[in-house]
């Protein structure tokens, strides 16, 4: 008897763990047994603790991933303190949580009548369904009630017909599933839009959908990992994705710090990686120029003014206050006009008016006879455009792309507005004319001078071309480093188009370009206007050619044309450590794991610099913009224009043309002109502690000092508040005993003295050990001081990155060292 009882239990127990169904007056218990699985494995539903918390909840995960990820919850504002909660399927269709008590935690929504007995299933979609179990229709869908994800197949958006409008709330925290402050949601009112909310307050606009993508989302592009599709019709308004390939596991989250964010899984690594991020960068925040106002991020300041438009306040402009916005400089009157303004997000559509069935010139027609119009624009960009949508109150929450993103709007403009701005734009034949009368009675003698100087310039110029490229040639040879050919350059960057263009610095341009056999690289190009690049050009084929490091960028060949002199490099996908470190929306997606992993491969390529590498160099421009993070954000330094090489016996060395970049130059080189390993070992201390600070050295200020970062932080290890330093979006991951030990590391590398420094041998041994360490000196440019207006990063990344170029430095310091004769 004991023996049966045994072995109906085990029975019981294998298909408990196989439910694919659960019939009406069933129930699930919670216990790891009891659980509802996909029919292909993808997914199972059951009780579940996530991260610390000791509630328990009913939700639905991937099944086979080692993640453990939660892609819906039931219960999520009302967990079960125990593991007494008991999930029934009633006769009635209810799902209903309780315990053994009757208390009810949740209940779903009643499902849609049927005469016939209903099923519950879980589906390989993720979708938790109640169908009739003979004509198998739809009754109820977890769908239908999202949480934080977003999965493949999912309707996001409302049903015009029932009211039912589904969108995204953030966990509260990643250990509480309860609602947290932030949701996404579709906006139907005016033409439909997507907002990303903190309670009441808009934090980011994805824009109209534009027949392609949402106007607000470039990054949103056609792939071979999903397709996707807005629909707007009568009854319905949504978007949703379909997987290419089922193999792939993908999926849309909000999460608790209100970052919108679409995540794939990589099997081989084990992990989920960031395929895009909706909000990208400061520009991204709701009106933060305010009406009329427009963003630009590579600008400096990033707001401005529409054409036709000025501050509404020049003193709060100039003080970076944009809250107030744009005016116009001239009121519109009857005889008013139209200037396209190209490649925008379109303005806030709250308040906005459309047919999807005119075309522009009807839509022009009836913006001009209508006085409150302000704008108008096409709905559809596809086949030369459609539709037709007017704005009739201030235009919000304008932003500027680049060429190939965004579209066309037509703002109306008083006329004698519209005059002036095409004489700016030389547009006005008359003024044009006039101008090359100008020109032609310039005196000949005039001319013939400017003739000469140039063609001499010019015979100079090739002169010096000639002989650098020579010798340039004459490096490659004896690095022998693959060459290739210019037009092969200029077919795989498509003629070196702006829209592949990654940065730009001192030495020039930098683009993206992509080989025959489908290999990304990153392609730097010499401005034809830079003198100083020609050294830097050949410094760096001397120095990093030779070089082979996992944390060092590599060098995969030249190019010499002509004038054109081309370094062809690795292409890396995640740009540079600034580009994280010091925005506060993408700092959140580098765990303390991932910083900790880029500090100890920063000093494994310096390690090899200094003493591993066949020459031994000195970098002199070591900075957060040089460093540069593959697919798996590991790091890799790069710009090597300003390095040295030493010879065996060379410890220290001296220069009369100081150069780097402020916030990062030891002291005994930024005054003196001396430098050495211990140079670069500060430049790394300073990095070790932007990363764990998430804030410049340069700019940066506190409420309660003067002090610049490397002060403010010996200041609070000094008072043992260290534990204050870190960046709060890492509080979730942070190893305090890491953190600890690197802030010591980093103090002890940014000392005044070079002698007091560590080698960069012994910041390797002490980042892999638990060797105790000394207890760190004041550290160089302690003194207080004031930070100037404009220069303040006390916002922990708002600032403008001191170099746009992942591969040139662009804010150089050069001294010239003056000395007694």
């Amino acid at each position: 008897m004991i023996i049966t009882y045994f072995i109906f239990l085990s029975l019981f127990s294998s298909c408990l763990s196989h439910n694919t169904t659960l019939n009406e007056n069933h129930s699930l218990r919670d216990d790891s047994r009891s659980t509802l699985i996909s029919p292909g494995g993808s997914f199972e539903l059951g009780f579940f603790s996530p991260g610390r918390s000791r509630h328990r909840y009913v939700g639905i995960w991937y099944k086979n991933i080692s993640a453990g990820t939660v892609v819906w919850v039931a219960n999520r504002d009302r967990p079960v303190s125990d593991k007494a909660g008991i999930l029934t399927f009633n006769s009635a269709g209810f799902l209903t949580l309780h315990n053994s008590n009757g208390s009810v935690f949740w209940s779903s929504d009643p499902p849609l009548p049927s005469t016939n007995p209903s099923v519950l299933q879980l589906l390989d979609t993720g979708n938790l369904v109640i169908s009739d179990s003979v004509t198998k229709d739809l009754l109820w869908q977890s769908f239908d009630h999202p949480g934080d994800t977003f999965l493949p197949g999912m309707k996001y958006g409302a049903n015009l017909s029932s009211g039912l409008n589904r969108y995204l709330t953030s966990w509260k925290s990643y250990d509480d599933p309860s609602a947290g402050d932030y949701t996404n949601r579709l906006d139907i009112a005016g033409f439909p839009q997507m907002f990303l909310k903190k309670g009441s307050q808009i934090q980011f606009r994805a824009g109209p959908w534009n027949g392609l993508k949402f106007s607000g989302m470039p990054s949103l592009n056609l792939n071979a990992i999903y397709t996707y599709e807005f629909v707007f019709n009568k009854e319905e308004i949504y978007y949703e994705y379909e997987l290419i390939n089922s193999a792939v596991i993908t999926r849309m989250i909000l999460n608790p710090l209100g970052i919108l964010q679409r995540y794939v899984w990589i099997a081989k690594e084990k992990a989920w990686v960031i395929y895009l991020t909706a909000q990208m960068d400061n520009c991204d925040r709701f009106a933060l120029c305010g009406p009329y106002g427009i963003c630009t991020i590579d600008d400096s300041p990033p707001c401005g003014c529409l054409p036709g438009f000025k501050p509404k306040s020049q003193t709060e402009w100039d003080g970076a206050d944009w809250t107030h916005g744009c005016v116009r400089k001239t009121e519109l009157l009857e005889n008013d006009g139209f200037l396209r303004y190209s490649n925008v997000k379109l303005p806030d559509t709250r308040e906005s008016w459309f047919d999807q069935t005119m075309n522009l010139d009807d839509c022009q027609d009836l913006c001009l006879k209508n006085r409150s119009c302000t704008a108008y624009a096409n709905t559809d960009v596809r086949n030369g455009g459609s539709g037709c949508l007017l704005w009739f109150h201030d235009l919000i929450d304008i932003r500027q792309y680049q060429v190939g993103n965004g579209q066309d709007i037509y703002l109306k403009l008083a006329q004698s507005e519209l005059v002036n701005l095409g004489e700016i734009n030389n547009t006005n034949k008359r003024e044009r004319k006039k101008r090359t009368m100008k020109i032609i009675l310039i005196p000949a003698a005039v001319i013939i001078v400017i003739a000469m100087y140039v063609i001499f310039f010019w015979t100079m110029r090739k002169a010096t071309i000639v002989r650098e490229t020579n010798s340039i040639s004459t490096h490659m040879e004896e690095c022998e480093l693959p060459q290739f050919e210019f037009s092969e350059i200029v077919t795989a960057t498509d003629n070196f188009s702006p829209i592949n263009m990654l940065g730009q610095g001192g030495f020039g341009h930098v683009y993206k370009g992509l080989l025959p056999d489908n290999q990304e690289i990153a392609v730097k190009r010499l401005s034809k206007k830079s003198r100083q690049g020609f050294d830097e050009f050949r410094n760096e084929l001397l120095c990093i050619a030779k070089l082979q490091h996992r944390n060092l960028v590599k060098l995969l060949g030249c190019c010499i044309h002509q004038e054109e002199q081309l370094l062809i490099y690795e292409y890396l996908s995640n740009h540079s450590l600034d580009y994280f470190i010091f925005d506060e929306i993408k700092s959140a997606t580098v765990d303390w794991p991932k910083r900790y992993n880029i500090i100890n491969g920063i000093a494994r390529g310096l390690l090899y610099l200094h003493q591993d590498s066949r020459l031994r160099i000195i970098h002199r421009d070591l900075k957060a913009s040089n460093i540069l993070l593959d697919s798996d954000m590991n790091p890799k330094i790069s710009d090597f224009g300003m390095a040295r090489i030493c010879s065996g016996n060379e410890t220290t060395l001296n220069t009369t043309r100081v150069v780097g970049t402020f916030g990062y130059m030891a002291p005994e080189y930024a005054i003196d002109g001396t430098f050495s390993q211990k140079s670069d070992v500060f430049s790394f201390g300073v990095v070790t502690l932007e990363i764990i600070c998430g804030r410049k050295n340069r700019g940066f200020s506190h409420p309660d000092h003067d002090l610049n970062l490397l002060g403010h932080a010996w200041k609070y290890l000094d008072e043992g508040r260290e534990s204050e330093l870190s960046e709060p979006v890492l509080e979730a991951t942070l190893n305090p005993r890491e953190v600890l030990r690197c802030i010591q590391i980093g103090l002890l590398c940014v000392q005044q003295y070079p002698e007091d420094r560590p080698s960069m041998s012994s910041v390797v041994l002490m980042l892999c050990s638990d060797i105790p360490l000394p207890q760190p000196k004041k550290p160089g440019y302690f003194a207080e001081r004031r930070v100037g207006f404009g220069e303040s990063s006390s916002n922990g990344g708002q600032g403008v990155n001191d170099s746009q170029d992942i591969f040139a430095s662009n804010n150089h310091l050069t001294v010239s060292i003056v000395t007694s004769r």
